[in-house]
């Protein structure tokens, strides 16, 4: 992957009907996508030389996104605020230029606003997954 701008990672939320639309939720200034599989241990007595031994493709994945900035629009608040008050659980999208997007289930996890008495108001979230998610490459 050549170096990118952050501003062009798009975080984006399928619309409430479940169509398979995605619409774009806002606009992101920092973000962090944290994809992990916590590794099951097999070690044991006949562990070769006593090397800890992982049990392969058994491990929890899980992926996090968290990121801050300024919603698109009222729609998009509206959308985000919604999903998480219900904590439901919807299809996310995040597309990542020039590497590939990541599909799949997410809750929000945390949302947060702030402001400045003299910038604009701002948001924070984190998306927990909920499911597997696809990686497609683009």
């Amino acid at each position: 992957m050549t170096a990118q701008h952050g501003k062009d990672i798009l975080l984006k939320i399928e619309d409430p009907a479940g169509s398979g639309t995605y619409i774009t939720m806002a606009g992101l200034r920092a973000r962090t996508i944290a994809l992990n599989a916590r590794p099951v241990d097999v070690t044991n007595t006949d562990s070769p030389q006593a090397w800890r031994e992982l049990l392969p493709g058994a491990g929890l994945k899980t992926a996090s996104i968290s990121g801050a900035g300024v919603f698109k629009d009222a729609a998009a608040d509206e959308a985000v605020r919604a999903a998480f008050f219900a904590q439901d659980i919807r299809n996310w999208q995040i597309i990542i230029p020039d590497f590939g997007s990541l599909t799949g289930a997410f809750q929000i996890a945390a949302l947060e606003y702030a402001g400045d008495y003299d910038r604009e108001a701002v948001y924070s979230l984190t998306l927990s997954s909920a499911g597997a998610i696809a990686f497609a490459a683009i």
